[in-house]
């Protein structure tokens, strides 16, 4: 089951930037989660190797009190009643910086925007984006600007509309794991939860209503007691393009989020994840969590005894 104690959200300073702190606000609260923004100095690519030691230096230092002071404003603007985030300033490569701190912290669960869908974003999501939703090793939350308005609630931090999550299976072991991450959140806002499977290739199959029924029973067996017990849930069977039914589901059923699986997180990976999660993160109606397999490090809690970076203040007051 997914625990989230740890939450790491990116800050570049955009608007896809507040969008994703919101959710980020709101899983702290809900998971009473400690909570981390992180802005990243990119000190290397404006400034050559060569260029005189002391000025490089002196920039640096500059770069990174104003990042320092810009990130505290952006906390004390867009921070809710209750919430309380440590505010963390990195410098290096963007994407590997964010991959680092949140290993090194042992972070469950990384919440980030994502930008529009114009010209070049259609085909590439952004490197950053990208290279963290690969390579990470924890759930990463993908945040555009969501379907449905976020609604106020008298400053109450939760004012995340998770009403109807999706959550998208193949069978895999991947799939499994977003599963029991969907149930995990379905749970924790009082959700919805539809677990659906979409069939591609079967439009000249002399018995479809067979194959429709061996995936439905399929999609039941997924289903534990346990997890009917803690949610109120649904299957689907779909068929066409995988990427389009996702999509089209989410939007006649306003869908507030939808989980996927992927892959682990090596080079041969950018051709899966190419394919239906990465378009569903670019044309999707809604936030996507893209969730991994437990192959890779599993959480440890931080030596609170070593550790060298500041300790963090809870999530929620």
């Amino acid at each position: 089951m997914l625990k989230i104690d740890r939450i790491l959200c990116p800050i570049d300073f955009s608007e896809s930037s507040v969008n994703a702190y919101d959710y980020a606000q709101s899983l702290a609260w809900h998971y009473e989660a400690s909570l981390w923004l992180v802005h990243v100095i990119d000190t290397l690519s404006p400034y050559p190797f060569y260029t005189i030691p002391e000025t490089y230096l002196e920039v640096c230092r500059e770069l990174r009190a104003d990042a320092e002071q810009q990130l505290q404003e952006f906390a004390r603007t867009h921070t809710r009643v209750g919430v309380r985030p440590e505010c963390c300033v990195q410098d290096g490569i963007v994407a590997d910086a964010i991959l680092d701190l949140a290993e090194a912290q042992s972070m469950s669960l990384i919440v980030m925007g994502t930008h529009g869908l114009r010209g070049a974003d259609r085909r590439l999501l952004g490197s950053v984006t990208d290279k963290v939703l690969r390579k990470a090793h924890c759930p990463v939350l993908a945040v555009r600007k969501p379907a449905r308005e976020l609604v106020t609630q008298g400053g109450v931090p939760d004012v995340i509309p998770l009403q109807e999550i999706l959550c998208c299976t193949d069978f895999s072991d991947q799939s499994e794991q977003a599963l029991e991450n969907t149930v995990s959140l379905a749970t924790q806002y009082g959700a919805e939860l539809t677990l659906l499977h979409v069939l591609e290739n079967v439009a000249g199959s002399a018995d479809i209503e067979n194959e429709i029924a061996k995936v439905m029973e399929t999609l039941e067996n997924c289903i534990s007691p346990e997890m009917r017990s803690t949610c109120k849930m649904k299957t689907l069977v779909r068929i066409g393009k995988p990427y389009q039914q996702i999509i089209e589901l989410a939007l006649e059923s306003q869908t507030d989020l939808i989980v996927m699986g992927v892959r682990g997180r090596n080079a041969l990976d950018v051709a899966v994840f190419g394919s239906t999660t990465y378009r569903v993160l670019q044309l999707g109606p809604c936030p996507v969590l893209v969730a991994h397999s437990q192959e890779s490090k599993p959480f440890s809690p931080p030596d609170q005894t070593t550790s060298k970076e500041p300790t963090p203040k809870e999530g929620r007051a």
